[in-house]
């Protein structure tokens, strides 16, 4: 492959007014999770527009699911960069973020006035619908990065990990360890065609200072924290999507460590609203909104925990593009990624169980109506936002059974 598979870097030949307008569509009609969202962006990019190669598309791809943070996302914010520059990166992340966010924080302003009777039905059908959104997500993620048994062997040691270790260094130990076992012991995957240059208008300079941002951040905000409320809140949630691996599911227990562990969102509310993430078109990091939301720090605290979640992920993206040429298809690395991958397969699978399922089923009503959502989801293929209806319904037929 050459290296001219993308529009000219230095000179971007749209305006960001465009590219909002084009995003904005995407982020009211995108439903399915970061694999639909992709697809519906080589569509749309690739496709339609010729934005850029299929080839260059691939590449982009790459390397967002390569980093941690929403890779939907990050993959949208470098085509805005790379078609308006600066401008038309922050049109595409707002454009395709907002319609999700506000849906998920007007939802958060209803809920926390909803007690009782049919709307606590309500509420526990949402979480039963969360049960089986995770077990889909979990089965889909371990036979795609559990194919063999080293793998499986990887992801069983995380479960351990998280059991035995505090949740935060559990995790971080998990990914830790998942990557060195992938170095040593995995078999890196074919190389292929070598990859198209990823050239964008970005400096090496700003790419460094991106970079170093991260670590800074991750150091500083702690000592920050105690400042304020706002300020506490944005270390939680910046610490999180700077520690994601493997898509927005995997943010679950990083969160729920965060925000239920900590005492400043009720189990509850927690997993209703990660239930209603699956309904709203967009990324599944507008999450953090509907945390923000309900949190103590109420409508401030979402825009705050939306900005911190996101930014992370788009720091890191723009500190290793000029440099992700060299080092992608080395393979230490690509034995290590797939490492890590089946450590985060783990990671979840600990999360499932803690707090998804042991934190909603109670009866085996529940248990039922669960397994049903499921089969609804991965045999009849129903998409997420009918089963979340399904869910609430389910949940406010039996409040009013009881």
């Amino acid at each position: 492959m050459s290296g001219d598979h993308l529009s000219r870097p230095s000179s971007p030949r749209g305006h960001w007014a465009e590219v909002f307008l084009v995003f904005l569509r995407l982020g009211v009609t995108s439903f399915g999770g970061p694999v639909a969202h992709l697809g519906y962006f080589r569509e749309e990019f690739v496709t339609r527009r010729n934005w850029l190669s299929d080839a260059a598309y691939a590449d982009l791809v790459a390397l967002c699911q390569f980093l941690p943070g929403p890779a939907s996302s990050q993959t949208g914010f470098a085509i805005g960069l790379m078609r308006a520059g600066w401008g038309g990166a922050l049109a595409a992340f707002l454009a395709f973020t907002l319609p999700s966010a506000l849906a998920l924080v007007l939802c958060a302003l209803l809920a926390v006035n909803l007690e009782g009777g049919v709307a606590a039905g309500i509420l526990h059908g949402l979480k039963l619908t969360a049960v089986a959104v995770v077990a889909q997500a979990l089965w889909g993620m371990y036979r795609s990065l559990c194919p063999d048994r080293i793998r499986s062997a990887i992801a069983i040691a995380a479960i351990v990990a998280l059991a035995v270790l505090p949740l935060s260094f559990g995790m971080f130990g998990a990914i830790l360890v998942g990557g060195l076992l992938g170095a040593v012991f995995t078999t890196a995957p074919a190389e292929g065609e070598r990859a198209a240059a990823l050239r964008l208008p970005l400096s090496r300079g700003v790419a460094l200072s991106c970079l170093l941002a991260v670590p800074v951040l991750l150091l500083a905000l702690p000592a920050l924290a105690g400042q304020h409320p706002l300020l506490a809140l944005f270390d939680s949630f910046f610490r999180a999507g700077a520690l994601v691996f493997g898509g927005g599911h995997v943010v679950l227990p990083l969160l729920e460590t965060e925000m239920v562990a900590s005492g400043q969102v009720s189990e509850p509310l927690f997993l209703t609203g990660y239930a209603l993430a699956q309904a709203v078109p967009g990324p599944l990091f507008t999450f953090a909104a509907w945390l923000g939301a309900v949190s103590a720090a109420g409508l401030p605290g979402a825009g705050v925990a939306l900005i911190a979640i996101f930014l992370p992920g788009f720091l890191l993206l723009l500190g290793v593009l000029p440099f992700w040429m060299g080092i992608q298809n080395h393979p230490g690395l690509r034995r290590a990624m797939q490492g890590i991958n089946a450590a985060v397969v783990g990671i979840l699978a600990a999360t499932f169980y803690t707090p998804v399922l042991s934190g909603t089923l109670a009866t085996l009503t529940d248990l039922a109506i669960a397994l049903a959502l499921l089969s609804a989801l991965m045999q009849w293929r129903l998409p997420a936002w009918a089963i979340v209806v399904l869910g609430a319904l389910s949940g406010a037929v039996l409040s009013m059974a009881a």
